[in-house]
């Protein structure tokens, strides 16, 4: 992306001025924009070349050059620092396997990685999507405590997958569980009263009901 036009290479009639606080001058003559801009020893920057007239702003160009760069910079550290780490659940899992899976996920969370939660549904299990609902909204609720929900629940082909993030720091993990949980007991309290099916539950065992 290239720069914006800035100062004399803004080379228009009219401009719709914002001043340094954010102010909204209005339309004035690019005289005068670059006047007030000079007087107030700061640049005068297009920052919407395509709205008629277009948009300036009075600004110090060199520090929000420097802040924007450093904002995308932090953005990519981060982005390269969270690694999506997956477990993966069959439908009908054992208890002992779960907790399993269960401890690895916590792991990934405490190491600070994303975890994409999948359930391989096999023939028939995919006509019982919400028994992979009730599977992974006990997954979150036992994993609340090092991360919270970023996507719900969804079906990716045979699958269903559902990606929790860890928290950003610790004082937070007590106030998600306790969100979580209340989350979860107004889901089966709707289900008790009819606006959703009452295999949605979320105090259901993590083994899922045998066929």
């Amino acid at each position: 992306m290239s720069d914006p036009r800035t100062n004399d290479r803004i080379r228009v009639p009219e401009v719709r001025l914002v001043g340094p606080a954010g102010e909204q001058v209005g339309v004035v003559r690019i005289e005068v924009a670059l006047r007030l801009a000079q007087e107030a020893d700061l640049d005068l920057v297009e920052v919407a070349p395509n709205s008629k007239p277009p948009v300036v702003k009075i600004m110090d160009y060199g520090k929000f050059k420097y802040e924007a760069a450093q904002k995308a910079k932090e953005a990519r550290r981060n982005q390269a620092n969270t690694v999506l780490k997956e477990v993966r659940f069959r439908l009908k899992i054992e208890a002992h396997d779960y907790i399993t899976k269960l401890k690895r996920a916590e792991g990934f969370l405490q190491a600070g990685d994303k975890v994409k939660a999948m359930i391989l549904f096999r023939g028939r299990e995919q006509s019982r999507p919400e028994q992979g609902v009730r599977l992974l909204r006990k997954f979150a609720e036992d994993v609340a405590e090092f991360g919270t929900v970023e996507s719900n629940p969804t079906i990716d082909g045979r699958n269903m997958v559902m990606v929790v993030a860890p928290h950003k720091n610790k004082s937070e993990a007590k106030a998600e569980q306790n969100a979580q949980r209340a989350a979860n007991k107004e889901a089966a309290r709707s289900a008790a009263r009819g606006d959703a099916p009452a295999e949605g539950d979320t105090d259901a065992p993590a083994e899922a009901p045998a066929e």
